[in-house]
């Protein structure tokens, strides 16, 4: 992989413009013959592109977080199979290495899957190449029709909490659950934004500021031990996440730290929304408990930016994922509707079996 050092995010439109529809952020680019993706690792200090010239670029680039959050991966993913179809490599083992690359996020092996389906039936590399932009374009349209529905929910004047990064950065543009928040403070229904830290990797504090500071939407950070105390301060109404996968009965699997947001929103009386792709969704499994959740390298806990910061000895536990039992869930927004109160039947009832 080639690394280049710059700020240009693929969108020609005025400054002006861009802060009015707070959307300015494209990490995820096709370039013809490779694939151009921000390295969501080096923000917000520097914005450096990576250039993925072949599919096992691809793959380390999703191994090693460089492009994350669940549509991304599945975009770049459809990427580095057209990519490998364009220079004529074996593609069974493509998609075997990229289906391997990270377990939890659906939304990886449903593009896959969608890609895989088209080269069964004869796809050709421009059609691959299609097939990659659909899914790219596809997802952009989702946001932008969660992030109306999930608003509609919202009152005016309310507080929002969100965890992890759902914004641009983790999808084609516009954002999931960052979505919602964008689309709710430029309808005016959104007062307040507050963004947990999301450690191990700070994915709150690194990406989600980052993506609300450039959009200029004003928010504030919070430690994530602090979430429970802002929810009693009265100054949040409902936490906004987003999902890696979503289980047949509405169990929903997201960033570490999400079950226990839940859990005191309950308690709080803050109404929890879960916003999401269809493509999140996974029918095929039954409930939370028969997700598999994701345990990284514990070195990740026991330092910081490279520098240890716990004791030589000491060991960690590090899952990158936990489940939200559907019975938390005020509402599930994804494209084709919203669901509230999820179980069982509602998710049939939209989704099928």
């Amino acid at each position: 992989m080639s690394f280049v050092v710059d700020a240009d995010f693929g969108d020609n439109r005025p400054m002006t413009q861009l802060s009015e529809t707070h959307d300015s952020i494209r990490a995820v680019q096709w370039q013809g013959d490779h694939l151009r993706l921000l390295d969501q690792r080096r923000l917000p200090a520097q914005e450096v592109w990576i250039a993925c010239r072949d599919a096992a670029q691809v793959t380390t680039a999703i191994r090693d977080l460089a492009v994350r959050g669940a549509p991304a991966i599945g975009i770049a993913a459809a990427w580095g199979v057209a990519m490998a179809s364009q220079q004529h490599a074996s593609l069974p083992p493509v998609l075997d290495m990229l289906r391997a690359a990270r377990p939890t996020a659906v939304n990886l092996m449903w593009a896959l899957d969608r890609m895989k389906r088209r080269i069964a039936a004869g796809a050709d590399t421009a059609a691959l190449l299609v097939e990659a932009q659909r899914i790219q374009d596809e997802d952009l349209a989702a946001n932008r029709r969660m992030g109306e529905l999930g608003a509609a929910l919202i009152a005016p004047g309310s507080g929002v909490l969100t965890h992890c990064n759902t914004g641009s950065l983790a999808t084609a543009g516009f954002g999931t659950a960052l979505g919602v928040i964008r689309a709710g403070v430029a309808a005016g229904r959104i007062a307040r934004v507050y963004a947990g830290e999301t450690r191990p990797w700070q994915q709150g504090a690194r990406l989600t500021m980052w993506e609300l500071v450039r959009d200029g939407i004003a928010a504030q950070l919070i430690a994530d031990s602090a979430a429970a105390h802002l929810m009693k301060s009265g100054a949040v109404q409902w936490v906004i996440v987003g999902a890696d996968r979503i289980a047949a009965n509405g169990d929903t699997a997201n960033k570490i730290g999400t079950y226990q947001l839940a859990i005191a929103a309950k308690y709080h009386g803050v109404k929890f929304m879960v916003v999401a792709p269809s493509s999140t969704v996974d029918m095929a499994t039954g409930d939370g408990e028969q997700i598999e959740i994701e345990l990284r390298d514990p070195a990740e806990l026991l330092g910081f930016a490279g520098s240890r910061t716990v004791v030589e000895g000491a060991q960690a536990w590090n899952p990158v994922f936990d489940v939200t039992p559907a019975e938390l869930i005020d509402a599930i927004v994804t494209e084709r509707g919203v669901i509230e109160r999820p179980g069982r039947l509602a998710m049939q009832a939209m989704f099928g079996r």
